[in-house]
């Protein structure tokens, strides 16, 4: 073996173990809390790191569907999401394109809103938020709880999907325009199927993060019938008297499933919108 062939065997060596011992490390908490759905008792303290297979309790699982509102929970949590998904990637896409490709009296105010809007934390406006639902009747309900999700998550998308429509030259438009279409036709035959990666990216993170939320759920949801998973699996553990952290475990495993499956089906687009929009915005 040559020289050179030994110090390029070298750096690939270095590199792949360095890049496997840290994707262990981000793989060992997924690994624990599903070793702990499986685990007797109801204790993560006590988990076996390596169970034989004669050892793993499932009955967790079962317990989420005979003694807890767990199917409930979930039909709430999806019809949120997939809600604040349409929405948020509805009206994002819309206003990411007009402020990238129209001019218009308060365009730059209306971008600098955005801008510092996002720089506040959500926790900031919860008072006033739950006092203007209270006035409309819309608190401990579901269509409340979706607009306000909705409202924080038109204005990441509409700057990140500005960003994008940015990077897409004019020209395609203005050759469309000739060719007699309007900017309808434009912007749904035209831009959109080329924004594909971006509108893919802003559905995906808008569904997630409105599965993921608890705080403004918590605020708002008070029925338990009405609850979000968040705050169903939250029950289990809250308390003095509340410690199933293993049925805590197998909830948490069974919510992830269908998110990393819509993750590696839509991963080439997920990946390429957000380095797109990074990119470009």
């Amino acid at each position: 073996m040559t020289k050179q062939k030994l110090m390029k065997f070298t750096n690939y060596f270095i590199v792949y173990s360095i890049l496997i011992i840290l994707a262990l490390i981000c793989l060992f908490p997924v690994y624990f809390v599903f070793i702990g759905s499986v685990n007797p008792g109801s204790s993560l303290r006590a988990a076996q790191i390596f169970p034989s297979f004669a050892d793993l309790n499932w009955g967790h699982y079962r317990a989420l569907f005979e003694e807890y509102n767990y199917v409930t929970w979930y039909k709430n949590t999806m019809k949120i999401a997939v809600s604040n998904m349409l929405i948020a990637t509805f009206f994002g896409v819309l206003s990411g394109y007009a402020f990238s490709r129209f001019n218009f009296k308060g365009k730059r105010q209306g971008l600098m809103a955005i801008i510092i809007l996002q720089m506040f934390p959500t926790i900031m406006g919860m008072i006033a938020i739950y006092t203007l639902l209270g006035s409309f009747g819309l608190l401990d309900t579901h269509l409340g709880y979706i607009l306000v999700l909705a409202a924080g998550s038109v204005a990441f998308n509409t700057w990140i999907v500005k960003g994008f429509f940015d990077g897409i030259p004019r020209s395609l438009e203005e050759a469309a325009r000739i060719d007699g279409a309007s900017n309808l036709q434009i912007f749904v035959q035209v831009m959109l199927p080329l924004a594909t990666p971006i509108v893919a990216f802003v559905a995906f993170n808008s569904f997630i993060g409105a599965s993921m939320d608890f705080i403004m759920a918590e605020v708002i949801l008070r029925s338990s019938n009405q609850w979000t998973l968040a705050q169903g699996l939250f029950t289990l553990i809250s308390g003095q008297a509340n410690n199933n952290f293993t049925v805590f475990a197998a909830g948490a495993v069974l919510i992830s499933i269908p998110l990393m499956l819509g993750f590696f089906i839509f991963q080439k687009y997920i990946v390429e919108g957000l380095t797109a929009g990074a990119e470009k915005g």
